[in-house]
């Protein structure tokens, strides 16, 4: 098991979930990839998106809905200040996953995150769990507990 997906296990078994961590056969890199791997909705995909504030330098985390996109302008008003996108690079060392992988949880630092109303529609929802290969379930008001995500309307 990796690094990456260890990590996201340690969090939910602190959490007192037993969550089975599902790996694929095929990558599910994107939401649709994910949605066909988990034999879920596209909507029920947790997209993870980071974005740097452009005054704090911080990197922000948006969890988006599969079928949703981040609208920036939003998402600025959403976390009180510009934003950019974070490169990979930056992405990888400060969290601790790949682009394609990104975990809601389990970060190397602690992320400041928001979380798209869409996703509470359903009783579970998909993220990824530290690599493109790895997925897990998660009900999306222990998903918010986890994260500390504000809620809030950032996407179209």
């Amino acid at each position: 098991m990796s690094k990456s997906v260890r990590r996201v296990r340690e969090v939910l078994e602190a959490a007192g979930l037993d969550v089975e961590i599902m790996k694929t056969p095929d990558s599910t890199r994107t939401a649709q990839q994910a949605a066909v791997a988990a034999g879920c909705a596209l909507d029920q995909i947790v997209k993870s998106m980071i974005f740097a504030g452009a005054k704090s330098g911080r990197l922000l985390l948006f969890l988006t809905a599969g079928g949703n996109r981040v609208v920036e302008a939003a998402a600025e008003r959403l976390s009180g200040e510009p934003l950019v996108r974070a490169d990979a690079a930056r992405v990888r060392a400060e969290t601790g996953f790949a682009i394609g992988g990104v975990a809601p949880l389990g970060h190397l630092n602690p992320i400041r995150a928001f979380l798209d109303p869409r996703l509470c529609d359903f009783d579970t929802v998909w993220a990824a769990a530290g690599t493109p290969y790895h997925i897990f379930p998660i009900a999306p008001d222990r998903l918010i507990a986890l994260t500390g995500a504000t809620t809030g309307e950032f996407t179209r």
